[in-house]
Parts: C-alpha cells; sequence; structure tokens
C-alpha cells in the first residue's frame, strides 16, 4: 500500500514540481493538497496557476484544496507524512504544528538552522537522520521535522562531498541563479531582461552556513561543523530553470586534475546503494567539453537529479576549479525532497 502524502503550499512553483514527480510514484500517493486561505476550499485546478511545461494531472485538478493547517489538513483525509512547501516566513509554527503529529519534509529555511534539525541530502549526510529520535524525545513530538537545504547548497554540497578525502580547506562559490528560484511572480521583467541583478536576498548567508552543517559530522548526538572557510556571491540571472555556480576549491593535498574527475565520476551514496526510485545512476555527471554545463543542454541530466560539472581544472590560488549545474526545482527542491523521502521510508522513519 502507498504512503499517503499532504503536500503544503500546493499551488507554488515547488508545489507543482511536487505534484509532477510524484505521478505514478511507486511509494507515494497524492492524499491532501493544502495551500494559503486564498485557494483553501476551491478546486486545484482554479486555485493554481500552473506553470510547469508538463500538463495539470486531470484527477489532482478536481482536488479540493484545504488550508495549511493541521485541522484542515485532518478534515481532509488521511496522511502519513507532510512536504511543506510554504514560506519560510510562514512555515515555522506551521511545520511544528504538523510535526507533533507526522513526520514533516520541509523545504522551507525556517528550521534548517536548528541544532536538532537534519539537513540532509540523501547522498551526501544519511547519518544526520539519527537526530530524528533526539529530536522527538526533546520536544514531545510523535513526528518531526527534517530539511533539505537551499538549491544553490545542495548542487555545492555533493559536488564538495568527494573533495573531502583530499582534505577540504576553503571554498569560494558565485553562483549565477534561475528566475524559478525566485518562485511567481518572482524577479519583474523589467529588472531581469538585458541584466544581471547582483543580490539575492539571504542567498548567501544560506550557502555559508547550509554548507558546513551538511557536510559536518554527526557525533555524541549532535552535528559538528565542518571546518570549512566558505564564501559566497550571488545573483540573478535571465534563465528559466537550473543553478550555475563557479566554485574555487582550496584543500590540503595537491591532486592531479585526472584523480579529482575520477573521485567525481565514482561518487555514489547511500540512495544508489539502496536504489531508490528517484535515485540517479550518476550524482554527479561530468562533461569535457570546453563549453559545458549549460542550464539549457543539461538541467535534466538524471531526470533533474544529476549535478553536472565541467571545466574542472587547477587554479592559481585555491587548488581547483570548476563549474557546476543543477535543477533548481528538481534536485533542489521538489526531487530532492521526495528521494529524501524515499531514504527515510526504506530506513523505517516513515513506519
Amino acid at each position: 500500500m502507498k504512503r499517503k502524502v499532504a503536500i503544503l503550499g500546493a499551488t507554488g512553483i515547488v508545489g507543482q514540481r511536487f505534484i509532477e514527480l510524484l505521478q505514478n510514484h511507486p511509494w507515494f500517493e497524492i492524499s491532501v493538497l493544502a495551500a494559503s486561505e486564498k485557494s483553501a476550499g476551491k478546486k486545484y485546478k482554479d486555485a493554481c496557476d500552473w506553470k510547469l511545461t508538463s500538463p495539470m494531472p486531470s484527477e489532482i485538478g478536481e482536488m479540493t484544496v484545504a488550508a495549511s493547517d493541521l485541522r484542515s489538513v485532518e478534515s481532509a483525509g488521511d496522511v502519513d507524512f507532510v512536504f511543506s512547501a510554504i514560506p519560510g516566513d510562514t512555515a515555522s509554527a506551521i511545520e511544528e504544528q504538523f510535526a507533533a503529529k507526522y513526520p514533516v519534509i520541509s523545504k522551507a529555511s525556517a528550521h534548517r538552522g536548528d541544532a536538532d534539525v537534519p539537513l540532509i541530502i540523501p547522498e551526501v549526510n544519511p547519518d544526520h537522520l539519527a537526530l530524528i529520535p533526539i529530536q522527538k524525545k526533546k520536544r514531545g513530538w510523535s513526528g518531526y521535522i527534517t530539511t533539505d537545504p537551499n538549491c544553490s547548497t545542495t548542487q555545492l554540497a555533493i559536488s564538495l562531498k568527494p573533495l573531502m578525502k583530499f582534505g577540504l580547506k576553503s571554498v569560494m562559490v558565485s553562483t549565477m541563479q534561475a528566475l524559478s528560484g525566485a518562485g511567481y511572480p518572482g524577479v519583474a521583467s523589467m529588472d531581469i531582461i538585458d541584466n544581471v541583478l547582483p543580490f539575492i536576498k539571504n542567498e548567501e548567508e544560506k550557502i555559508e552556513t547550509e554548507s558546513t552543517k551538511v557536510l559536518g559530522a554527526f557525533n555524541h548526538g549532535a552535528i559538528s561543523k565542518a571546518p570549512i572557510r566558505l564564501s559566497a556571491s550571488c545573483s540573478r540571472v535571465n534563465v528559466s530553470d537550473g543553478h550555475t555556480e563557479s566554485v574555487f576549491v582550496g584543500l590540503e593535498q595537491n591532486p592531479e586534475i585526472d584523480e579529482i574527475t575520477r573521485e567525481f565520476e565514482k561518487f555514489r551514496g547511500l540512495p544508489q546503494e539502496l536504489k531508490l526510485p528517484s535515485a540517479p545512476e550518476h550524482p554527479i555527471v561530468v562533461r569535457r567539453e570546453n563549453d559545458r554545463p549549460q542550464p539549457k543542454c543539461d538541467r535534466d541530466c538524471g531526470n533533474g537529479m544529476s549535478v553536472v560539472l565541467g571545466r574542472i581544472r587547477k587554479d592559481p590560488v585555491m587548488t581547483v576549479k570548476y563549474t557546476c549545474l543543477g535543477h533548481n526545482t528538481v534536485r533542489g527542491a521538489a526531487g530532492g525532497s521526495i528521494l529524501h523521502a524515499e531514504l527515510l521510508a526504506k530506513k523505517g522513519y516513515l513506519d
């Protein structure tokens, strides 16, 4: 029997991507769609301004939207766990309300920094799930909250994980982030056409703090942040989907580029070992052309779940530099959350 899912923030861009990716999922089925009060009580097709290129599933369009509160969701149907795609500034109390009863897998930023809340990339730090029973005991909840990183952090951390064997010391990253990362309606057309916006509120801080938590070690019931110096600079560019990052890494060792490339290409994680349904065969794909990766050409690699690297080369100031591309609303958002849920299910955390 499939586990029943509620999606909070179902009418937004990430909520729509959840719906698209959960169609015909072998383990999960959508039971409840929830959104703001202005959408509650409407059929989904009337409440949602569907923006994806794939068509809205007809059966989803006929579902009635519930309000994003516990009582409303409980009255709308049975739920085994919850995906949260609600804005970070409103997520904290709502997610805590749900976590008292249900597992909550959150894309919001509200609880990412909490010491007892896991911040998970399934290939990178699945051991951090051991925080869940500690959190439940501490907070007295039947459920729990577990979170996904910011979309830019996700692809960066996946690319950094294989480099840790060489002694990861410092990272500088400059991002060129897609319009879909701003949600809808997002950035005004007159601001972004023929332009680059060299500031995204709170984005640099998220990358700098979340990456060290994700890459940190779980010891004695707590996460010790990775001792990495990390600096980020973030810009919004006129691309629909797919974040591009220029990454500069300082290592303790000085491996050859061929050795670094081999580590990228052979990288696998627990999702690949467990053959989880949404796991890409290759979490990292390396392109050797001088002009790749490109968002238009490479963002859908691995059904949008692979991180694509290219232009791997020595750096005269750091040790190595490369270009990193990830699909921000698939691997960096809904797809990453679904893979996260699959890992929770396989490890018994949804039982």
